[in-house]
């Protein structure tokens, strides 16, 4: 199903090979694709209503707060870079990152910082007449003007804008993780590490030793964001499985849920200590609901 003839995207152009475009009606098609789905009488592992919230960054961001996981402070809605700079401005941030309320993979993502006259976003997105790409190449900008266009392009769809979270770093790269719950359980972790703030593997970005992480933190902060973890995954109850972006903060005192993730458990090569993988997990876990 094409999500955006599926959803209201009739009246959005086509779009160019990689270009951002669309992301809210391609948002709309994915739920009329997942009301189809639902209406198919399969057995159900995620919930639809469970994949539209985590698809949506600041309704996923709202159902954090409100089960008080913890979660980077977020600005209320901006529908452009003058409002995004007002935003900050008034809130006292001067890095935040900026993500499109309906996006994954680091798409049309930028860090923005602002110190004085000087402005930097880092983003993988590429800017070419007008237009916005997605980008294998994590790129810096550094005139507001190409920073401003950006922004007013990404905006029409949605912005969701966190104050930047000074993440840990090992070996002179920032790192994140992503954790995979499984029927409340935290099975599977993968470290992402990288030189930017963008720490997405097919950025090519590096994997980091999960176990040199968890001695760096500490078993009692390790314990800590597990929790968080499950945590974030239970505001979703129905649902089989959730990918949670975990940061632990510079100096591993503090952590906080970046995402959660309704397609998140794709981690090739991780296995549990019983020998599963994501897939094996699921499987394993699910078998005695159906008997």
């Amino acid at each position: 199903m094409d999500l955006l003839a599926g959803g209201d995207g009739r009246g959005v152009r086509e779009a160019e090979h990689g270009e951002i475009l669309g992301g809210a009606a391609a948002f709309a098609g994915l739920r009329e694709a997942l009301g189809i789905v639902a209406a198919g009488g399969g057995t159900l592992l995620n919930q639809p209503a469970d994949i539209l919230t985590m698809t949506a960054k600041p309704e996923c961001h709202a159902a954090l707060t409100a089960a008080g996981v913890p979660v980077p402070p977020a600005l209320g809605p901006v529908d452009g870079y003058a409002s995004l700079r007002a935003a900050m401005t008034s809130a006292g941030w001067n890095r935040v990152f900026v993500k499109p309320a309906y996006g994954s993979s680091a798409s049309g993502v930028l860090a923005l910082a602002v110190g004085g006259p000087r402005i930097m976003a880092v983003t993988s997105v590429e800017l070419s007449q007008g237009r916005l790409f997605n980008n294998l190449r994590v790129r810096r900008y550094d005139d507001e003007a190409s920073i401003a266009t950006i922004v007013d392009r990404l905006a029409p769809d949605g912005l969701h804008v966190e104050r930047w979270y000074p993440k840990a770093s090992l070996g002179n790269r920032v790192l994140d993780l992503r954790v995979v719950v499984i029927a409340g359980q935290a099975r599977h972790v993968v470290v992402r590490t990288s030189r930017s703030p963008m720490t997405n593997l097919h950025l090519g970005n590096a994997r980091g030793d999960v176990t040199a992480i968890r001695a760096a933190a500490g078993e009692q902060a390790w314990s800590a964001a597990m929790r968080s973890c499950v945590r974030a995954a239970a505001c979703f109850p129905d649902t089989l499985h959730a990918g949670v972006d975990l940061m632990f903060r510079a100096g591993w005192q503090d952590h906080a849920i970046a995402e959660v993730n309704a397609f998140g458990d794709l981690l090739p090569n991780v296995l549990t200590e019983d020998g599963l993988d994501t897939y094996g997990a699921q499987v394993a876990a699910v078998l005695p609901r159906l008997r």
